[in-house]
């Protein structure tokens, strides 16, 4: 690879953007092609095996037993009419109505029916429900463990395209809304369909003539559905990706949030992250509008064909043609629920539309073929190898592969078993990643089934045995989120373990000693020295004290090898290595000469040692451990349904307006049963053309229904689409906000880590969308349909309306159980889809370490585990919600039974008519229907509540540092002086570990001071009381003799900027990158241009395609190490601070652009004070200030000659690191 800045930036790296631009012009022009797809019917259940197969038919037999009871009932119905009006006296006569038994006789037997049909709807209810429900999960877990296997299996440069936040959306939010399209929605739109259909068969036997007029309309809602249907799946697969754009953002800014804060970014980032959440408002809005249009369109066409089969009934029972009133109203109930299921269906039809959408963009990652497959089971697999590595005549760019050949022992590398080839390689890189689990568990993912002694001899050979012993839980310390917990010396010493553990036969070194001080430095570097014993090394590195022992050093030059040799060769050619070298020393001539040389040692075979840089990979921090150990569970306020509304208070017009239509289409229904009672009484008289007035009368009535429905659906759909889409982008925003205002201690909790906060703004916002919006105007109408109906069956029959009222508590406290356990099972559910979520978060954003270790099936199992208890409680879920359904259901039909059975009571003595009668069971008929539809919403709206639960929780946390806290003072000049006053301080996630142990120092304004010491010693965490990120719990941090506690904190920080350890760069353009060094202002160009010249990194800027406007890539991918940290110091120099903090900002860069780079802040640090911290003594020899530290305290202080003159720690740090 090239090394770095004017040696090394040039073609290779232009070549490398450019085809990184091209290959993102062809990722969008496939994007693009792949819009508005979706899965088909029956691929959307690829994962089904034998048993869940046998689940579906047997649900979908349930769902087909369920949907067939109402048409049953209807022609018990038609049964009861007839009855009815006869012992009314209808225009039947008298020897046609003498046919029928006693009326009290009839309808026990007619209740007798109902109650077997009520008991039919147990049996087959609970299947229906219940096995959907198990055979969704059983699927969909296969699914989130096939998704993630095949995201495991890809190449890097797919990585490079595909972001981890993207990756960790499909598999929360998007496999969510699959099991929510293929689990009892299927079971729900089955049963419609099956009464739809049964339905139709019963109206055709009974009269077909008279109901091909009642079905004239089916073609068109038929069409209207496809049409509904196709427009669904486009508007949810744009939905989907608005979403997942957004989810790449939030993983963003949440895995670098210490940057953002830092640089007061929190605003910049929430309106990116707005601005994707907007796409997809607009984009939901339109769905819900297209939605309600198509159920508008169905109505309109069922009440236009009502009053047309309505007419035409009239004419063919007055003209004698073997039609009776009971048969006319058997084929109207028929038709009607048919059509009614229809509109029923539409939500469930709905969101197994969504479901498809979601589906394509999985299957599609499942189905690719990587070029490199990790599981590929194919290839030479050598018993032995030597490790004799040779690269023959080998060009590369990115994302490309040319046609180049890598041999190892002999082998074309790419005729060799790719996962067998890692098994003999053990990679430490330049910025160490850990998991976020124990320090042995980290260890142990060096190599399967390694003992204790083994760890325990890796660990002592990096020099880490110390440190970790030292702690309370040894081996066991969990290291914390993005690794919090340790220091990046210790977090390098555990990752050269886990190398050693390996016992690798290559050992790939990437700046595997940068992060340690010196002292540690020497002992792990004598550490390397032997364990290269009998293996090949290749080292990359730009402190030259850690190669100059090397048997073969190679100096590359712009892609080619310029220099090649030993030191003592190189040094003795006085070029390009000598310079480097040169540039290295560290001043000590007014000391004695150090006479102790480092000891030789005995040289390995084929050791190369390389200069240069490597694309950095950024590492994320999850734990794992939840299921190990009882965590207390956090107090969440309980949250009414109100509540949520609350949230939606500034859309209260459109609510109105969607509550009103909502109103008018749930009376409706109510008032079609009025006008539909009149018609069937009048045919109690014996005038027919006061029967036929009537009839064309209401036959108008009821298209004008159909008009009114269709506008109001309109309007429903419209209203509530918009209250509903705008409510939930403002959940998200909030969550996202709340977020962003939390401490740092806060994040450094493992309930709280970058996957798990990801995972809650997908889950938890999508689920509260699931009861608002559309589906609470159905809900509306629902309330609305149900209460006109208790009223007007109270008007009409009071008696038998209290009857019915008295069967409504046993149906209300089914649902209340049913919602009180649904809403528990969500709450464990989003509890341990959140671990799930961590281990998944953490894997892809460390991929490269992952694949490096071979360690791809051990995080699948791992993941696979996590998904368990999330699948035991879909079991248990699935008993209960479908016996409560079942139950509820039933009850419906019990009630009918307990209706006719008293109506006909009644009827016998005087204290009710047939029209009463009539009206009041269909008044009834829809009202429980409509009961039915609310209830299959309970577990969405208990979903809802748990989310929404966890969601006021964050609203309502008060963070104890708020970086948006707008009190404290803002004095109008800061000098720049700072004071650490007896400051003790420890992690709040670890109380027993002393970071901090009484420290006090106090810097003068324009000073520039260094922090030196061994890894764990207090540097970075005293960085971190500067920015505020952390408050000590004893003594005082001052600025310009000013508490940082009375000081505003936004003001604060801007006087600070920080070039930290490891960059974090963001996914925009470098110009972008570099500007955010200021968030407060626009930066114009110029000035970006003036710090990148001043960090060295605008001439390599200038030679790319796209110059400033290239994007950097996901955590700055698209760049080297030593690129990106040029970038944050030119980010740095932007923001024009009063405290300049420099976290080994130089640490990554090679010598020569360390040169430069040293000298542009020595420029940058003219009149302000600068706090440096460095390993690498040569950058801190001209501070004004050294401070020596151990143990959380200074042990040492002056400047670079008095502490030499000392011979103390500083001398012999400083003669660790001389290179001879």
């Amino acid at each position: 690879m090239p090394a770095e800045d004017p040696i090394n930036m040039g073609n290779n790296e232009e070549e490398k953007c450019k085809d990184k631009a091209q290959d993102d012009t062809v990722i969008e022009e496939k994007k693009e092609r792949e819009k508005q797809k979706a899965v088909g019917v029956i691929q959307i259940f690829r994962f089904a095996d034998k048993l869940d197969i046998f689940l579906m038919v047997i649900g979908l037999i349930g769902a087909a037993g369920n949907g067939l009871c109402l048409p049953m009932l209807n022609l018990v119905y038609g049964q009861v009419t007839d009855s009815i009006l006869c012992f009314n006296s209808s225009i039947q006569n008298s020897s046609e109505c003498n046919k029928f038994k006693p009326l009290g006789e009839q309808m026990t037997i007619f209740a007798l029916y109902y109650v077997a049909i009520g008991a039919a709807v147990i049996v087959s209810g609970y299947a229906q429900v219940s096995f959907w429900v198990l055979a969704a999960a059983r699927q969909t877990r296969k699914m989130r463990q096939a998704f993630f296997r095949s995201v495991l299996s890809q190449e890097m440069s797919w990585f490079d395209i595909n972001k981890s936040g993207e990756i960790n959306t499909r598999l929360n939010e998007d496999i969510t809304k699959i099991n929510d399209g293929i689990g009892d929605k299927i079971g729900h739109l089955f049963q419609n369909v099956s009464t739809f259909i049964a339905g139709i068969i019963v109206a055709l036997a009974t009269g077909w003539e008279l109901a091909l007029v009642y079905i004239a309309a089916s073609p068109l809602i038929a069409l209207s559905a496809a049409f509904c249907s196709k427009m669904l799946v486009s508007l949810t697969s744009k939905e989907l990706s608005a979403y997942a754009a957004a989810g790449a953002v939030a993983e963003e800014v949440l895995s670098s949030i210490r940057t953002v804060v830092a640089f007061g970014g929190q605003e910049r980032e929430i309106k990116r992250y707005t601005n994707n959440l907007e796409e997809a408002k607009k984009i939901g809005i339109k769905r819900a509008i297209v939605s309600q249009l198509a159920l508008g369109l169905v109505f309109l066409f069922i009440y236009c064909s009502y009053g047309l089969g309505f007419w035409y009934g009239t004419i063919v029972i007055l003209q004698n043609k073997g039609y009776t009133i009971g048969d006319a109203l058997v084929i109207f109930f028929s038709v009607a629920n048919s059509s009614f299921c229809i509109g029923q269906a539409s939500s469930h039809f709905e969101a197994f539309s969504i479901a498809r959408g979601a589906a394509y963009k999985i299957f599609n990652v499942m189905d690719q073929t990587a070029t490199i497959d990790n599981y590929m089971t194919e290839g030479h697999r050598p018993e032995n190898m030597k490790g004799n590595v040779e690269f023959k005549n080998v060009s590369f760019s990115y994302p490309s592969r040319p046609n180049v050949q890598v041999t190892v022992d002999g082998h074309d590398i790419r005729s060799l078993n790719v996962g067998h080839y890692r098994e003999f390689i053990g990679v430490v890189s330049q910025e160490p990643v850990l998991f976020g689990t124990t320090i042995k568990n980290n260890i142990k993912y060096g190599r399967e089934n390694v003992t204790d002694l083994e760890i325990e001899k890796a660990v002592k050979e990096a020099n880490a045995y110390d440190f970790i012993m030292a702690l309370p839980d040894k081996y066991d310390t969990l290291v914390g989120e993005r690794g919090a917990q340790l220091s990046g010396g210790q977090k390098q010493r555990i990752a050269i373990a886990r190398a050693l553990v390996r016992n690798p036969k290559i050992l790939l070194l990437d700046e595997a000693t940068s992060a340690l001080d010196t002292e540690s430095e020497s002992v792990v570097q004598d550490a390397l020295e032997k364990a290269s014993a009998g293996r090949t090394t290749i080292v990359i590195a730009h402190r030259l004290s850690t190669v100059w022992t090397a048997d073969v050093i190679v100096v590359i030059e712009n892609g080619a090898v310029a220099e090649q040799g030993t030191h003592k060769e190189l040094m003795e050619k006085k070029g390009i290595y000598h310079s480097l070298v040169t540039a290295q020393s560290i001043d000590a001539a007014e000391t004695d000469k150090q006479t102790e040389t480092a000891q030789e040692m005995n040289r390995k075979p084929s050791l190369v040692k390389r200069l240069s840089s490597k694309i950095s990979t950024r590492s994320e921090h999850l734990e794992e451990e939840e299921e190990k150990e009882d965590v207390k569970e956090e107090s969440l306020p309980k949250v009414s349904f109100f509540k949520i509304l609350n949230l939606n208070k500034s859309e209260w017009p459109y609510i109105l307006i969607g509550t009103l239509a909502a109103i008018i289409n749930g009376g409706a229904h109510p008032a079609f049963c009025i006008f539909f009672a009149k018609v069937s009484a009048v045919f109690s008289t014996n005038d027919p053309e006061r029967i036929q007035r009537e009839a064309n009368l209401y036959s108008i009535i009821f298209a004008v229904i159909g008009v009114i429905s269709f506008l109001t659906y309109f309007l429903q759909g419209f209203m509530f689409g918009r209250s509903g889409e705008v409510l939930t982008m403002r959940v998200r925003q909030m969550a996202f906000k709340a977020m962003l205002r939390q401490e740092m201690s806060w994040f450094d909790d493992k309930k709280n880590s970058t996957g798990a906060l990801t995972t809650r703004l997908a889950t938890d916002a999508s689920q509260i969308q699931m009861a608002t919006g559309s589906r609470l105007g159905l809900i509306a109408e629902n309330v609305a349909c149900m209460g006109l109906s208790v009223i007007i069956a109270f008007v009409y029959g009071w008696e038998l309306t209290l009857l019915i009222l008295a069967m409504t508590p046993f149906i209300i406290v089914t649902g209340l159980l049913e919602t009180s356990a649904l809403t528990g099972f969500a709450n464990r559910d989003k509890k341990e889809l959140q671990v799930a979520g961590k281990i998944a978060a953490e894997t892809v954003d460390n991929i490269r370490t992952v694949i490096s270790l071979t360690r791809e099936r051990a995080f699948e199992e791992m993941y696979a585990e996590s998904l368990q208890k999330p699948y035991r409680n879909s079991q248990k879920r699935a008993q209960v919600y479908g016996i409560c359904f079942a139950l509820s259901q039933s009850f419906i039909y019990f009630s009918y039974a307990a209706t006719f059975r008293f109506g006909g009571l009644m009827l016998e003595l005087g204290r009710t008519n047939s029209e009463e009668l009539i009206l009041v069971f269909a008044i009834v008929t829809y009202g429980a229907m409509s009961v039915g539809q609310s209830l299959s919403f309970a577990p969405d709206y208990s979903k809802a509540k748990s989310a929404a639960s966890h969601l006021f929780a964050l609203f309502e946390r008060e963070p104890a540092i708020d970086s948006y806290c707008q009190q404290g003072q803002k004095p109008e000049t800061f000098q720049g002086s700072v004071e650490l006053r007896k400051v003790s301080f420890n992690y709040p996630s670890r109380p027993d570990v002393p970071v901090l142990q009484g420290l006090s120092i106090k810097i003068q304004s324009g000073q520039t001071v260094a922090f030196v010491g061994s890894s764990g010693c207090g540097k970075s965490t005293s960085v971190q009381l500067l920015q505020r990120f952390y408050d000590p719990y004893q003594g005082d941090v001052l600025f310009d003799n000013l508490d940082a506690k009375c000081l505003n904190i936004q003001w604060l920080r801007s006087q600070i900027a920080i070039v930290s350890q490891e960059p974090v760069l963001f996914d925009c353009s470098i110009a972008e990158n570099i500007a955010y060094g200021d968030n407060s202002r626009a930066v114009p160009m110029e000035e970006i241009q003036r710090a990148a010249k001043a960090a060295n990194i605008h001439s390599f800027i200038e030679g790319l395609p796209e110059k400033y406007n290239t994007k950097v890539g996901g955590k700055g991918t698209q760049l080297s190490g030593g690129q990106k940290q040029r970038i944050a110091i030119a980010r740095a120099l932007v923001r024009k601070p009063k405290l300049l903090l420099l976290d080994e900002a130089t640490s990554a860069l090679d010598n020569e652009s360390e040169k430069i780079v040293q000298q542009a802040l020595d420029q940058a640090r003219q009149g302000r004070t600068c706090i440096l911290i460095a390993h690498r003594l040569s950058t801190v020899q001209n501070a004004d200030v050294i401070v020596v530290m151990k143990n959380g305290r200074i042990i040492e202080l002056g400047n670079h000659q008095q502490l030499l003159a000392k011979r103390g720690t500083y001398f012999d740090l400083v003669n660790a690191q001389t290179i001879t």
